[in-house]
């Protein structure tokens, strides 16, 4: 029986609203500390929403695990995508950028407005988040059935659905009963820190490659990004720790690997580590030495920090493509 290298992703399904700003003075008007990444509440991101439209802006859909998704496929992996969107024009929009994509968008409806995130991009290319979860955060273990995982190899989870316990579990456990290798990115220092104990365990029952830059491989171990990977590649098969412009360091087994980031001229850094992701995953399903996957990881990544927003052009990616291959 041949399996098929497909890649299934689970994760908040946000549409990113990208959006230029003169200067910072729209910030201040709305309280939002430069840099940061605030949570809202529906009147909030409205208002925002509403005010921005002065401003040039982009959509398109977005969320950690999202990303990834986007960029295995833009590589020519079949891809799906499983969260939870409203019954509205955001949702309807998701749902068509994903098509659009040739992702198989296995999303799950809800009364409540689709999750966005108001991305404020400052012209120093500091961004400043407005995030409003809305349905995305109720997706629940009882929404997931076995047929969503049949016929996938790996499922790459964002670290930000640790938060729901229950969810998670019940995810990696039909995972593994149709033998899908797992993939984690652990996406924020604060997501780990608040949830260390059960992240442990979780990584250590269900986990094969779990990918941390070093301020998520510190909270997670307590250690420097060498000591780190160490200790992380005992709880996982294949452990990537992510050193910013120093690149990135890979082990598995007694193996180690050190990968050198590309010549970037970086403008907005959203979305790198999620690209990053995508190009090592590939390596994966094309059964590539481990250290050519994190090259392939490492130009997606210093790719996508020269443009705005986490998704890059037809052009640049043929230009990834060719260099691929």
């Amino acid at each position: 029986m041949i399996v098929m290298n497909k890649v299934l992703g689970i994760g908040n399904a946000l549409v990113d609203i990208m959006t230029q700003l003169e200067n910072d003075n729209f910030l201040e008007e709305y309280k939002l500390p430069k840099g940061s990444m605030q949570l809202v509440d529906e009147s909030f991101v409205r208002d925002i929403t509403k005010a921005s439209e002065k401003f040039e802006r982009s959509l398109a859909s977005g969320g950690s695990a999202a990303n990834t998704i986007h960029g295995l496929a833009r590589l020519g992996v079949e891809t799906g995508f499983i969260g939870k969107v409203g019954e509205d024009e955001m949702g309807n929009f998701f749902f068509d950028d994903m098509k659009n994509s040739a992702i198989n968008p296995q999303l799950l409806k809800s009364k409540t407005t689709s999750g966005r995130a108001v991305a404020l991009v400052s012209k120093d290319s500091e961004r400043t988040f407005a995030t409003f979860l809305g349905a995305a955060v109720e997706l629940s273990p009882d929404d997931l059935k076995e047929e969503h995982f049949k016929g996938y190899k790996y499922l790459h989870v964002e670290g930000y659905l640790v938060q729901n316990h229950d969810l998670l579990i019940k995810a990696s456990e039909l995972a593994k009963k149709f033998d899908i290798k797992l993939s984690l990115d652990l996406a924020s220092f604060n997501v780990v820190e608040d949830n260390l104990d059960f992240l442990k365990q979780y990584v250590k029952d269900y986990v094969d490659i779990i990918f941390a830059n070093e301020e998520e491989a510190k909270s997670f171990t307590g250690k420097e990004p060498k000591e780190a990977l160490n200790e992380l590649a005992k709880f996982s098969e294949i452990a990537v720790v992510k050193i910013g412009k120093d690149g990135s360091m890979i082990k598995s087994g007694n193996k180690e690997y050190k990968v050198s980031p590309i010549k970037a001229s970086p403008i907005d850094t959203t979305g790198a580590g999620d690209a990053y992701a995508a190009g090592f995953l590939y390596g994966l399903v094309m059964n590539l030495p481990l250290d050519r996957c994190g090259e392939i990881g490492s130009l997606l990544a210093g790719k996508v920090i020269e443009v705005i927003g986490a998704k890059m052009n037809d052009k640049q990616w043929k230009e990834i493509y060719d260099l691929v291959k």
